[in-house]
């Protein structure tokens, strides 16, 4: 049986972070009922338009899933390990927030099932916490990966950097903060502004400013040094694990596996039972998304990809990781996925290095990551 990674959406927050352009909403109150009926409906849905496959990993994303009953979580596992076969080692991740009403339900949450935790800490720094809009302390963000890591086969958590005012000797000591706690896996973000947030707003008003682009270089590669001193070695462009410790249910995208996406928003990749493959997306509002389930599907949007955007996707998903990429492996020329005169701007840019068939993109690259795909790839 082909494998399937599962994404599943939780649309809701307590709070909108300023710097966020994810699908999350606040809701005053979430009937949880009408949420698991429609989950349970719609992974029917998707069963039958995959057909039989491995189950390698579930992933609550969000949103602020830990905000959700762990019965719920509970059930949303339950119907998936029914309806597909689960590895014995599947991989289920919880995002988390680090605030005590969240906190308090990762005992509950492991008994559900969840074997791995993300937990969004973003920063140890106080005045920094306050800045990005977060609603807890520095204190109950250490507190919390003490809990997850007595709770959690394995733990995770987010830090950001490149913020205001921030210098390497400062990040140095997040870093070593992080590492003081031995966990297997961070994810550390540089902080950018997205469209729509109340982030670009205030930086268009020129109310903070972000650092400048050698420091922020600085920066990650001291990201890169420090951790990988320590054995947690860059696997993806914001990633680091022990080996064997990097996430499942993320390298299915950048492997360009299929997964299926459930919930308002999320996306899918789906090979289906005449080889073709398709392209996902479901309703983005909670309440439409509902509507559309009991009316007969979430999804919004199926498209059936052609074999050279097939190419084009592996190739941008797979570029992000740090192993090189080796156009050898697409079932086309590589030229029909991405663009040859480009590519050799980059090369000559120094943002791409080649060594046979294979590429890979360097540090100052993955700074711009998103410009150096979209310049690079034919499908705009």
């Amino acid at each position: 049986m082909r494998s399937l990674a599962l994404y599943i959406h939780w649309p809701f927050c307590k709070s909108k972070c300023p710097y966020c352009d994810f699908n999350s909403h606040v809701r005053n109150h979430i009937d949880e009922q009408v949420w698991d009926e429609a989950f349970a409906v719609e992974l029917t849905r998707m069963r039958s338009l995959t057909g039989p496959r491995r189950l390698t990993s579930l992933f609550f994303g969000g949103g602020t899933p830990s905000l959700m009953s762990p019965h719920l979580a509970g059930k949303i596992i339950d119907t998936a390990t029914k309806l597909w076969q689960p590895e014995p080692d599947i991989e289920i991740t919880l995002e988390a927030n680090p605030t005590s009403i969240e906190v308090g339900k990762f005992k509950a949450l492991s008994a559900a099932g969840v074997n791995r935790v993300s937990i969004g800490v973003q920063s140890f720094n106080q005045e920094d916490l306050h800045f990005l809009g977060r609603e807890h302390s520095s204190d109950e963000a250490k507190q919390a990966i003490r809990i997850a890591q007595q709770n959690f086969t394995r733990v995770s958590f987010d830090l950001i950097y490149a913020r205001p005012n921030q210098t390497i000797e400062a990040w140095n000591l997040e870093l070593e903060q992080a590492l003081a706690f031995g966990t297997d896996h961070l994810s550390l973000y540089q902080l950018t502004i997205e469209q729509g947030t109340a982030f670009a707003h205030k930086y268009a008003r020129q109310e903070f400013m972000l650092p400048e682009e050698n420091l922020a270089t600085d920066l990650y590669q001291q990201t890169i040094d420090t951790l990988g001193a320590k054995g947690l070695k860059i696997y993806e462009i914001s990633n680091f694990a022990h080996p064997g410790q990097e996430s499942k249910h993320n390298l299915a995208y950048w492997t360009y596996e299929d997964y299926a996406g459930v919930g308002p928003g999320a996306h899918g990749r789906l090979t289906l039972a005449d080889g073709s493959k398709i392209a996902t997306k479901q309703f983005k509002a909670p309440e439409t998304w509902l509507k559309q389930v009991r009316d007969g599907s979430g999804t919004q949007e199926s498209l059936s990809l052609s074999v050279a955007e097939q190419a084009t996707e592996h190739v941008m998903m797979g570029l992000r990781l740090f192993q090189p990429f080796d156009l050898a492996k697409l079932p086309l020329p590589w030229y029909h996925a991405i663009d040859a005169e480009r590519l050799e701007v980059l090369m000559h840019q120094g943002l791409v290095q080649q060594q046979g068939s294979s590429i890979n993109l360097t540090v100052a690259a993955r700074l711009c990551l998103n410009e150096v795909l979209r310049y690079l790839s034919v499908v705009k």
